[in-house]
């Protein structure tokens, strides 16, 4: 199977301060990968050089390569719009735009020109609904305010408006945190779904999800890779002495 990401030696820093420690890491495509390890080991500060969002803070400087399907997203000549669009992410906190259920997904496809006319915007928006499983609850009420949805489903719609641009890979920051456990389980469903065609990273810090979403799970500790595996591996036969330690919760 085909690496869709690589990192190779990537090292963050926030000012003088290092978060990040040599990370490896090979992402296979169509794969849900989970990043684990304690508050404050560097799993969001990972994911957000995946898409670039590191760029946003001034005293951020990375070092290593990022690569997706063999290009280097550090390039200086590389499109940071065109990354984004194949570079989806979806936030621990639903945060719709303050518009309809229909424009928050339309919005990307504008943005992007993804269609012609009406009728291939509205065929993008119910596509993307109906993948995110969230269609059939929302068809009556498409012009109505987003925000009077309930938590979980305007993650639902978050994830929607992630890929009605068709992104390869969707980031995911802690998605359910903010959820209740059967909108959780409605979201775990789904990614299991979007493997199909995305490639997934999600940071977590619930064992169980990680254990019963994902096909790999790297475990991040202090900056640095302690164990990257199959989740499967991970969670019945780590190799590393601190992977035992924090899944059986004894630190973290």
């Amino acid at each position: 199977m085909t690496n869709k990401i690589s990192a190779k030696k990537v090292n963050l820093f926030y000012g003088t301060k290092q978060a990040l420690f040599d990370i490896n890491l090979d992402f296979k495509k169509n794969t849900v990968t989970s990043l684990i390890g304690p508050s404050g080991c560097g799993k969001s500060s990972f994911l957000r050089c995946v898409n670039r969002m590191n760029d946003t803070i001034s005293s951020c400087k990375i070092e290593g390569k990022i690569l997706l399907d063999g290009k280097d997203i550090y390039d200086k000549n590389l499109d940071l719009v065109l990354l984004r669009a194949s570079v989806g992410m979806v936030f621990q906190k639903p945060n719709p735009f303050l518009k309809s259920i229909y424009e928050n997904v339309a919005y990307g496809p504008r943005i992007h020109g993804l269609f012609n006319k009406k009728s291939e915007l509205d065929e993008i928006v119910e596509k993307s609904l109906t993948k995110a499983g969230l269609f059939n609850e929302v068809k009556d009420r498409l012009h109505d305010q987003a925000t009077g949805l309930s938590g979980g489903q305007q993650q639902r719609l978050c994830i929607a408006r992630t890929i009605a641009i068709e992104p390869e890979v969707i980031l995911m920051d802690e998605p359910c945190s903010a959820l209740d456990p059967i909108a959780t389980a409605k979201i775990e469903e789904l990614i299991d779904e979007l493997k199909t065609n995305f490639t997934i990273i999600i940071v977590t810090h619930s064992m169980q999800q990680a254990a019963r979403v994902s096909n790999m799970t790297a475990f991040f500790n202090m900056g640095k890779i302690e164990e990257y595996d199959q989740t499967d591996v991970i969670f019945t036969n780590p190799k590393n002495a601190k992977t035992q330690d924090y899944i059986t919760g004894r630190f973290g």
